[in-house]
């Protein structure tokens, strides 16, 4: 089951603007989020010369933590050495010419629906997911793992959110613009509380609306414990899942029994009511905007437009299982019928679980892990995803970028437990389909042993500068910061014409 907006905030006690949304949260106390709501007029953003701009719709993005390997996926390397080249091999695509991992069979397939990019490259190599996320790198290790760094930019969804409340500061939509799926970033780590995915000087009521996970995983596996000798054995949701795992909003999140429409009407009158005293004698942006966040409480307490969306009983098994029977297939068919459902962005995450360096972070049983638990998996969920959305007429008018922070080393370390592959951020690569992407595209390379960046090196702001451009707006206009100074959307990013149609 997916629970959504009902989770516990780990990083903050404040509650967040999804977070009120529960009918015993609708009071003037509870309400009262003045860090929130500091909301300050835009510089207008222009037009663009640039083929492809406002072709994006809605945005999906499919974020794979822990850094995937640029070999084992997007940039096989199989004429370098052994020790490079590794155990997988290359094969063919629909597109003459360009190859991925054999072990990728079904995104083979579609290989003339998307683009890659493999001259990735940045200067920091330990889980940027701040710069992926944000297009600003972090200070330090220490701030990349403090969700609440008052240094930190905001989320490109947050953003997007921010500047929709901005064009239409009365709109309150039904279904949120910005969800999180399967569950609150990192959220499972033993250790860690990664950043990336939050409003930051936006205020946390631009956070994603997260779901929760509450299914039953069907596979276990040896995991190697970051602080013990021994494996530890892990139920893990990504390598399998019930078919009851239901797809739900949480009970938390809908009307108690005796919580009756009229009784709930009675209540918001009221409310109505004593905003209107506190307005008479507080007129600032906070009690300005406070209206149209109980709105958006309302608007979701009241429709079942958000909870059909969630609702993958009415989808055929069959387009269920070719999704996969996975965390992270059954999230992705989600999110395709979150963004049918009017959300402006869903981000599935393939996120650790339970035991620190997993999800793609594979520095050890590097191949074994690839090829019997993450590959299948994302083979199947992004391969379905891709040929469901172009069925449906929405590849068109949706950006699915499927990103990852960093690659992995070009030598295979030899240790006892099958080998492994370490951080490597000098190049990698990353995978965008959809809305203006001009599709078999592959830009930049590799050198031959996939080491460094041989051409047209591009960066995760170079990245989010060609998202922007794509959902229509200037990735030079700026918004204000926590000090109210203008401040860009990305540092130093530039739109990649070669990858627009």
């Amino acid at each position: 089951m997916l629970r959504i907006l009902g989770s516990l905030n780990p990083f903050h006690e404040s509650f967040n603007r999804r977070e009120v949304m529960r009918v015993g949260g609708l009071s003037a106390m509870s309400l009262g989020l003045p860090e929130m709501m500091g909301l300050q007029s835009l510089q207008a953003a222009g037009g663009s010369a640039l083929p492809g701009f406002g072709r994006a719709k809605q945005i999906m993005l499919l974020y794979l933590q822990g850094a995937a390997t640029q070999f084992e996926t997007w940039d096989p390397k199989p004429e370098a050495p052994a020790e490079i080249r590794g155990e997988m091999n290359a094969t063919a695509t629909s597109v003459p010419g360009i190859s991925i991992c054999d072990h990728l069979p079904k995104l083979a397939q579609v290989m003339d629906r998307v683009a890659i990019v493999r001259s990735m490259t940045h200067a920091y190599n330990n889980h940027s997911n701040l710069y992926t996320m944000t297009g600003y790198p972090a200070i330090n290790f220490p701030s990349e793992t403090n969700p609440q760094d008052s240094r930190h930019h905001p989320f490109f969804g947050s953003v997007l959110d921010y500047l929709e409340d901005q064009r239409h500061p009365q709109d309150v939509p039904e279904v949120p613009r910005n969800i999180g799926v399967p569950f609150r970033f990192s959220t499972y780590s033993p250790v860690f509380r990664r950043s990336g995915p939050y409003g930051a000087f936006l205020g946390h009521g631009y956070d994603p609306v997260w779901t929760e996970f509450d299914g039953t995983p069907t596979k276990e596996v040896a995991r190697a414990s970051f602080f013990r000798r021994k494996d530890v054995m892990v139920k893990d949701p990504y390598l399998g899942i019930t078919p009851e795992s239901r797809l739900n909003i949480a009970k938390s999140a809908q009307l108690r029994p005796e919580m009756t429409l009229d009784r709930l009407d009675r209540r918001r009158s009221l409310l109505d009511q004593l905003e209107g005293e506190i307005r008479r004698f507080d007129e600032n942006a906070a009690g300005k905007s406070l209206g149209r966040f109980r709105e958006m409480a309302w608007s979701l307490m009241t429709s079942s437009k958000l909870r059909n969306a969630m609702d993958l009983d009415q989808e055929p098994m069959s387009l269920r299982e070719k999704y996969g029977m996975t965390l992270f297939g059954q999230s992705a068919l989600t999110g395709r019928r979150l963004l049918e459902a009017g959300c402006g962005l869903v981000s599935v995450f393939w996120d650790e679980y339970k035991i620190v360096n997993t999800a793609w972070d594979t520095h050890s049983r590097h191949f074994s892990r690839l090829g019997n638990e993450l590959l299948p998996g994302f083979d199947s969920a992004v391969s379905s995803l891709l040929i469901d959305l172009e069925e449906r007429g929405l590849l068109d008018e949706t950006l699915v970028m499927c990103l990852s922070e960093h690659g992995r080393t070009p030598k295979v370390k030899k240790i006892k437990n099958g080998g492994g592959r370490d951080h490597w951020s000098n190049v990698y690569s990353v995978m965008l389909a959809g809305a203006g992407i001009k599709p078999g595209t592959v830009l930049g390379e590799s050198d031959k042993n996939g080491a460094f960046v041989r051409s047209r090196p591009v960066s995760p702001a170079d990245i989010l500068a060609t998202m922007y451009h794509l959902k229509g707006i200037d990735h030079e206009m700026t918004i204000p910061d926590r000090l109210k100074r203008p401040t860009k959307l990305v540092e130093d990013g530039e739109v990649l014409s070669e990858l627009l149609a």
